[in-house]
């Protein structure tokens, strides 16, 4: 038995004196028990607490974790704003003469509309430019748009089933040709087809990825990854031999990117284990399938059209009858579906679909619901769906927010203390490499709605400000729901899964401002010190 000593606890939602003295017990991966005051034993096994704060680790239940850890080995080209400068970059970073075969030039982080050089957008005919007889692939900042020279287009157009289906996300010219340019669902189609790795490369990724998980205090995470390994059973090995060798310093739920009904077939015909199945560690998570785009390419689907663009309401990637087919089929298999929906026409295809599911027991996901309305928030109090929401996101998006909507359609965007005052379940997370992988930092701007500077002054929208106990909740009790562990995980009571986190200072003590300081001293994953601040 080890025994935490001297510490203090952060409950969420329950009362208590901040400055209370408690002892933890803990015996093998759980908590045996909490008491008051310092402990009386006294032996080899006991942690000085040194007063700092207990508090539930975090639980990050909408990440892509592969592709973070493949992050800190690709060309990182974010703080690049100029063409000329981005060029000598990939030359001095990829010499074709010390590549292998069929090794591609790949960059990631491009943000290309603010290149000070170039007067449009990068297109394969600039790629061309750097004269490389290699395919080359540079993914946009936030995930959801990539550009390819015409060698990686030449091999891109011999795979049947790219323009099936993602003809709206493809880029042509006036002549109909294919620039270059791809977005959302084709972007992700080209990873899985052409960016697959190796057992290898993914069990070495995740292990350099784990330690910034531990840093930041999430010992548990729901990921999706299929797309950077194109095979779920390589993604499954990978992850249950990290298991098994004792450097999984995490729990994970591994989902399973879907593009149409028979992918769900294949994987029901050839796989046993549904949602909540596998390992101690690891278990098989959602279905995820995307039903729109993002609201920077007006490609996410709203049921009028953009403010600043309003000749297009975005796009919805199947139709209700396609959706609903894979919906049903999932469910009735015993398999949890994860559905991406900001906009409000793909928010209201996805209540449409779930409400022929059996969502109490299997507990299907709305990630992002970025904009709502009205009638949608009734129709998810009804239905009580778990919507993953990503409050990092407002600390860059709440200017332009507007632009996109306009005035009357901003009030339903991002409405948390709406949907928490509704008790429509939701949980708080990163879509980690897209946003910020900084649970307390995202807690800050759930609290405030302002980014780290304090704009907009008083906070973005400030009737939607959740409390500090309800986004904890969001990312610990709530999230261990779609594991079907909240008996077991996400509190700090006995009988619960030791994963928790010290804390420098009370939640409940500091000003929301001040939230952004609270810094992670140490993590505990099953009993065991995972992390601790030097």
């Amino acid at each position: 038995m080890t025994i935490l000593d001297n510490i203090r606890l952060y409950r969420p939602g329950e009362k208590g004196n901040p400055n209370d003295i408690y002892h933890m017990k803990i015996e093998e991966d759980y908590i045996e028990g909490i008491y008051k005051g310092v402990a009386t034993e006294r032996n080899e096994h006991i942690i000085d607490g040194r007063q700092l704060v207990a508090a539930p680790a975090f639980i990050d239940s909408h990440l892509h974790l592969l592709r973070y850890g493949l992050m800190k080995k690709e060309l990182d080209l974010r703080k690049i704003t100029s063409w000329t400068d981005m060029k000598q970059i990939i030359q001095n970073h990829f010499i074709e003469e010390e590549m292998e075969e069929n090794d591609w030039v790949i960059g990631r982080g491009v943000i290309d509309s603010q290149f000070t050089d170039l007067d449009h957008l990068l297109t394969a005919d600039d790629l061309d430019e750097l004269e490389y007889n290699k395919p080359m692939f540079l993914l946009h900042d936030d995930g959801h748009e990539c550009i390819v020279n015409h060698k990686a287009l030449s091999i891109i157009q011999q795979k049947d089933g790219l323009a099936e289906g993602h003809d709206p996300f493809i880029e042509k010219d006036d002549d109909g040709r294919w620039t270059g340019r791809f977005k959302d669902s084709a972007v992700h189609f080209i990873k899985f087809h052409f960016r697959q790795k190796s057992k290898q490369e993914i069990y070495e990724a995740v292990q350099d990825a784990i330690p910034h998980l531990s840093k930041t205090g999430i010992t548990s995470v729901h990921t999706d990854d299929l797309n950077y390994a194109g095979d779920y059973q390589r993604l499954w090995n990978a992850y249950t031999q990290l298991e098994k060798e004792g450097k999984l310093d995490i729990d994970v739920q591994l989902h399973h990117y879907v593009y149409k009904l028979a992918d769900i077939q294949a994987y029901l015909e050839t796989n046993n284990r549904r949602t909540g199945d596998g390992t101690q560690q690891v278990k098989v998570g959602a279905f995820k399938i995307f039903l729109d785009g993002t609201q920077r390419l007006h490609t996410a689907a709203l049921r009028q059209p953009y403010q600043d663009k309003p000749d297009t309401k975005g796009n919805l990637i199947y139709s209700q009858e396609e959706l609903n087919e894979m919906v049903k089929t999932a469910d009735r298999n015993g398999m949890q579906v994860t559905m991406h929906a900001i906009g409000d026409r793909a928010v209201e295809q996805a209540v449409n679909a779930l409400k022929h599911t059996d969502i109490n027991k299997l507990r299907h996901r709305i990630i992002h619901a970025q904009v709502l309305a009205p009638d949608l928030l009734d129709r998810l109090k009804q239905l009580k769906p778990f919507l993953e929401t990503q409050p990092g996101f407002i600390m860059e998006e709440h200017d332009q927010t507007v632009e996109w909507v306009g005035k009357e359609r901003e009030r339903y965007c991002n409405p948390w203390a709406t949907v928490h005052q509704l008790q429509i379940p939701f949980t708080g997370s990163s879509d980690s490499p897209i946003g910020p992988l900084a649970p307390l930092m995202n807690i800050f701007a759930a609290v405030n709605r302002t980014d780290e500077q304090g704009k907009p002054k008083g906070g973005w929208i400030p009737e939607e400000k959740l409390s500090t106990d309800a986004i904890f909740r969001a990312y610990s009790e709530t999230p261990a729901w779609l594991e079907y562990h909240e008996h077991c995980k996400g509190k700090l009571e006995p009988g619960y899964q030791a994963d928790f986190t010290l804390l420098s200072d009370h939640p409940a003590e500091i000003q929301p401002a001040e939230l952004k300081q609270l810094q992670v001293a140490a993590t505990f994953f099953r009993g065991n010190c995972i992390y601790e601040q030097s």
